[in-house]
């Protein structure tokens, strides 16, 4: 039978759908990205903001539609959206036939089975459960780079997150299954491993009694095959002297760290239930940049959070124009039900959210720029991710690009190259650059 498997939200979901690919696949399912011809449809679904809960909820009715005219005979609604919404899904979408919580997505199989027998089913477990599936993830990120999942869950409970609330405490993967999965996925060619969690700082403290990523990114580093490993979603209150100089030593680690700080206003980072004050992400900043001084550091904000005013706005704008971040993304705040910050008053009108966001964002523009512009001349190293159509010209990334959430840049070569192969080049302009030696 022919799945169609549409994976929705983050990475972190991304390797949950990669995980039930593997089951189906060992189950001898084909895949097909036609819905058309799909006599099974799973959807893995985020509602982390109201944008990401709509995307999902149009997803689900869009595919429900071929239920009532075509071969679809199952739709399984899995993943965060599941989770939280499970009994309604069921209830205002009969065409669903299973939905599946956020720690039960191993019982994928189970789930289609009763669907195609005529069932309609809830399948939910131990929200601080840790799956663990023997069946070998299907990587759909083009096999020469793919996330490493190292917890999951948090314990921040951050007041306008839901997150907690649908994947549970922080719980980290044990050390020896990582190391594990990590020698298959070099098995299978993959160069780039990027650790991902909710919280990726914290790793092994609930294990092993102390924070241990540094322990466990020594550990990767010693797999032949992997060139490149990327950290993302690091606290910055919980950077040790430890995760510093390990990636001061090991040179498979990128230069490159994903500091999510939500603001820098230290009224607004309390009401957001942050850890951190304006004074401390300096100093962070700070010393990450003295430490590693070619370190690339991207960061995400909030604005419009309730009750934030435009001075507020203002030394937030000040703030990014001092720390000049490499690489920064900007949320317009959504209230989300069941999160303290939801009923707090002085709640924002959406024009003056996005307004706030478009100062932001045209404030990185002209930074981003300006850093272009300073690596002009540098010779790097690029991973090479595709050909551009009709031209002697690649398209890739650096060890300062995260794959989808920053940029590509332009490799212009005669030569022939693959995807996953690791050249020199000479940087010529903000995002072209000339090959100046051969595949490494």
């Amino acid at each position: 039978m022919k799945i169609l498997f549409i994976s929705l939200g983050c990475d972190k979901n991304l390797v949950d759908t990669e995980v039930m690919l593997g089951l189906l696949a060992s189950r001898g399912y084909q895949m097909t990205d036609d819905e058309t011809e799909a006599e099974i449809i799973v959807i893995n679904t985020c509602c982390f903001i109201h944008d990401a809960k709509e995307e999902s909820i149009q997803n689900i009715l869009d595919m429900a539609e071929y239920k009532k005219a075509g071969r679809l005979k199952a739709l399984v609604v899995t993943g965060c959206l599941a989770e939280r919404y499970r009994q309604e899904i069921l209830e205002e979408i009969p065409e669903v036939d299973a939905v599946l919580g956020t720690t039960a997505y191993d019982k994928i199989l189970d789930a289609i089975d009763e669907a195609l027998a005529g069932q309609h089913s809830v399948t939910v477990t131990d929200i601080n459960a840790l799956p663990q599936v023997e069946t070998h993830r299907l990587v759909t990120t083009g096999g020469h780079f793919a996330y490493l999942k190292i917890a999951e869950g948090c314990d921040k409970h951050c007041t306008y997150c839901i997150i907690p609330k649908i994947r549970g405490n922080f719980r980290s993967v044990p050390m020896k299954r990582l190391i594990k999965e990590a020698e298959y996925l070099a098995e299978q060619g993959v160069k780039e491993l990027i650790l991902v969690a909710q919280e990726t700082t914290l790793y092994g403290k609930d294990l092993y009694g102390k924070k241990s990523l540094h322990l466990l990114l020594k550990e990767l580093c010693k797999i032949s095959g992997i060139r490149w490993i990327r950290v993302l979603y690091c606290y910055p209150e919980e950077i040790t002297d430890e995760l510093i100089q390990v990636m001061k030593e090991e040179p498979k680690i990128c230069h490159y760290l994903d500091l999510p700080i939500q603001h820098a206003n230290d009224e607004i980072l309390k009401r957001m239930g942050r850890r951190t004050s304006k004074q401390e992400l300096i100093d962070i900043i700070q010393k990450l940049r003295s430490e590693i001084p070619d370190i690339c550091i991207r960061t995400t904000l909030i604005t419009g959070f309730p009750g934030e005013t435009e001075e507020q706005h203002e030394e937030l704008m000040d703030f990014v124009d001092e720390m000049e971040f490499d690489r920064l993304g900007v949320f317009t705040y959504s209230p989300e039900e069941d999160t303290p910050a939801a009923g707090m008053p002085g709640q924002i009108e959406e024009e003056v959210k996005e307004d706030r966001q478009a100062e932001l964002m045209e404030l990185q523009q002209e930074i981003a720029f300006d850093n272009a512009e300073n690596m002009v001349g540098r010779e790097v190293l690029v991973m090479i991710e595709g050909k551009v159509a009709d031209e002697n010209a690649y398209v890739g990334r650096t060890y300062r690009d995260a794959p989808n959430v920053d940029g590509l840049i332009f490799v212009n070569t005669d030569e022939e190259l693959m995807s996953g192969d690791f050249v020199k080049v000479k940087v010529s302009g903000a995002v072209d650059y000339d090959l100046i030696g051969g595949i490494e």
